[in-house]
């Protein structure tokens, strides 16, 4: 994520979502009444992204923060996950900007993988990375959000920070109301995430907001290869699942 926060007074022209989102109670109800108008807009990003994305093999989709610079070993352990997703045969998804989504593109093309980045519209500019085969760019984050999952068979979170725990728990939703199936959601990292885990045992499973079934969502991992590992087990379930279900290839009938 760019660096908004800083900036997030600015004067500026207003992003879709922005725009969509600003309601301060005194709207008049031509504004209102022109939401609607807004499906257009909104089928014509989803149908840009399932048009470019509709011919990705096996994907794993990669989150990090866009702030980690090349020379900090995040984004070493991060370009390496990149190179052996990409050897393996697997294409890599991420936000498409800087940092650590930099460093996931930059390894995946350095291992044979397809590179493909879905960057955002933000209210001070994102730049995509250099490393990007397929670049694409969203005006809504909710449609962006759906490319993540949608082509993707397994969330890797590395460290970062509002976003990255967004899509963390994002996922992990997901997952635990049985949206997406044998979907492995990992946490890459030595020392990033034991605080964070502690918590959801300490306060969310202790008093009964979740169950230790929800904190086996999570796996862990130090290195790479783990990841790796972890992604071609959940592949083959998924596809034994997959196999199974009755797919649609038309439209709902009204």
């Amino acid at each position: 994520m760019a660096n908004a926060g800083e900036h997030r007074d600015g004067e500026h022209e207003l992003t879709l979502d922005e725009e969509l989102l600003l309601w301060l109670g005194d709207e008049p109800a031509e504004v209102r009444a022109a939401d609607a108008m807004r499906v257009r807009d909104i089928a014509s990003e989803f149908a840009a992204g399932f048009s470019a994305l509709a011919e990705v093999g096996p994907a794993v989709t990669v989150f990090g923060s866009a702030r980690t610079p090349p020379k900090h070993p995040s984004y070493e352990l991060v370009r390496d996950l990149g190179f052996c997703l990409g050897r393996s045969g697997y294409a890599v998804i991420t936000g498409g900007g800087p940092g650590l989504m930099e460093a996931a593109n930059r390894g995946a093309r350095e291992g044979g993988g397809l590179s493909i980045g879905c960057n955002i519209e933000l209210p001070h500019e994102q730049a995509p990375n250099p490393y990007l085969d397929i670049g694409l760019r969203f005006r809504h984050f909710f449609a962006r959000k759906v490319m993540f999952v949608r082509y993707a068979s397994a969330f890797v979170i590395c460290p970062g920070g509002y976003g990255t725990l967004d899509e963390l728990f994002e996922a992990l939703t997901l997952i635990q109301t049985a949206t997406i199936r044998h979907f492995p959601t990992i946490l890459l990292g030595d020392g990033e995430w034991e605080g964070l885990l502690a918590w959801l045992r300490e306060r969310a499973l202790a008093d009964g907001r979740i169950d230790s079934g929800d904190l086996g969502l999570i796996t862990l991992a130090s290195e790479p290869e783990q990841v790796c590992a972890v992604v071609d087990a959940a592949r083959e379930r998924q596809l034994l699942y997959g196999a199974r279900q009755r797919r649609r290839t038309a439209p709902l009938q009204p």
